[in-house]
């Protein structure tokens, strides 16, 4: 949710751009303890946008779910949780396979971590631990979600979101998308597009970020190298 607006209100008319052709949805509610509750949740607001959605957690075989569905949608919540549970499914595969073969993918929060190579750009707290850190790797970078800018009148002695990006780069090559409220990703036949109501900040290794604004293409941004 982005502040003074609903769940998903921000990212509606993308969604429904993005799934049009498709009448349902399959949902992973895995990144929240109460997964039927999250579930009706979700349920209701595709209802609205003209979706039918079924929850891979009241599917007796969540795989073949996943094999048979036209469109998937990863929900937010806790990061490790969401990874561990896809993990303990054996989801990872079922899903790399099936986006392959042409399935779109909506992932919200935590569930755009989890389309990353891993979750190590996540700001969680690792209330379980997966059997590996090894995400979906839909795409080749990484995405800080709830990014949030430096305020240089704060008192907080802590690390900034920034700081702990450039962390990130002092161990790892994938560049980082630090993506504010209220700002999504549309990526399509391999090109990367920043859209919604607010920008990113693009972090890569060795070098200093940059500001990206909606609309805009990526390309040659999100390189490891460039």
């Amino acid at each position: 949710m982005v502040y003074g607006s609903g769940y998903l209100d921000r990212a509606a008319e993308e969604i429904q751009d993005f799934l049009a052709g498709s009448e349902r949805v399959l949902f992973l509610p895995y990144a929240l303890h109460d997964r039927a509750a999250y579930a009706q949740r979700a349920r209701e607001r595709f209802r609205k946008m003209g979706f039918g959605l079924d929850s891979a957690d009241a599917s007796c075989d969540p795989q073949e779910a996943v094999r048979k569905a036209p469109a998937i949608f990863v929900g937010g919540g806790n990061t490790f949780r969401l990874l561990d549970s896809l993990w303990r499914r054996d989801l990872i595969g079922a899903i790399r396979e099936r986006v392959a073969d042409g399935a779109a993918y909506v992932g919200s929060s935590a569930g755009s971590i989890v389309a990353c190579p891993t979750l190590k750009t996540t700001k969680d707290m690792p209330i379980v631990e997966p059997p590996s850190f090894e995400a979906l790797g839909l795409v080749h970078f990484q995405i800080s979600p709830h990014y949030l800018d430096p305020n240089p009148g704060s008192t907080h002695m802590g690390e900034t979101q920034e700081q702990r990006i450039l962390q990130f780069h002092e161990e790892n090559e994938p560049p980082v998308v630090g993506l504010r409220e209220g700002a999504m990703l549309r990526i399509e036949q391999g090109a990367v597009t920043l859209k919604g109501a607010a920008g990113a900040r693009i972090f890569r290794r060795g070098r200093d970020p940059v500001e990206v604004t909606p609309i805009s293409p990526m390309t040659g941004l999100l390189e490891v190298g460039s």
